[in-house]
């Protein structure tokens, strides 16, 4: 997910979920420094992804940008305000999940 090191976002944890759900394989978490820069990232995560031929299935909380939601299918990609991800800790939601080292292929999304 070169789009969100572009867009300079915050602490990204990639974590391997496809032995524990059916929703998707991978999850992306990354922190903006404010709402603004949250809508930044989302929108250079969408428009690069676009350029390669991927368009969200869904988008969600862009309204107040607190906590917005890409849904890839395969990726979601979920950036948050700091407050935000240490409120809801997805990354204790999921400790049994195995973190992916950032840059490597996130299935069909980086090929």
């Amino acid at each position: 997910m070169e789009a969100i090191g572009n867009a300079k976002g915050l602490n990204i944890s990639v974590l391997d979920v496809q032995e524990l759900t059916d929703i998707s394989d991978h999850m992306v978490i990354v922190t903006g420094s404010s709402t603004r820069h949250v809508k930044s990232i989302m929108n250079t995560v969408v428009d690069e992804l676009r350029e390669c031929g991927y368009k969200p299935i869904g988008v969600e909380g862009e309204q107040y940008a607190q906590w917005i939601l890409l849904d890839y299918g395969d990726v979601l990609v979920h950036v948050m305000t700091a407050e935000t991800r240490e409120f809801y800790n997805l990354e204790r939601l999921w400790k049994h999940t195995l973190k992916t080292p950032y840059g490597e292929k996130l299935g069909t999304l980086s090929e």
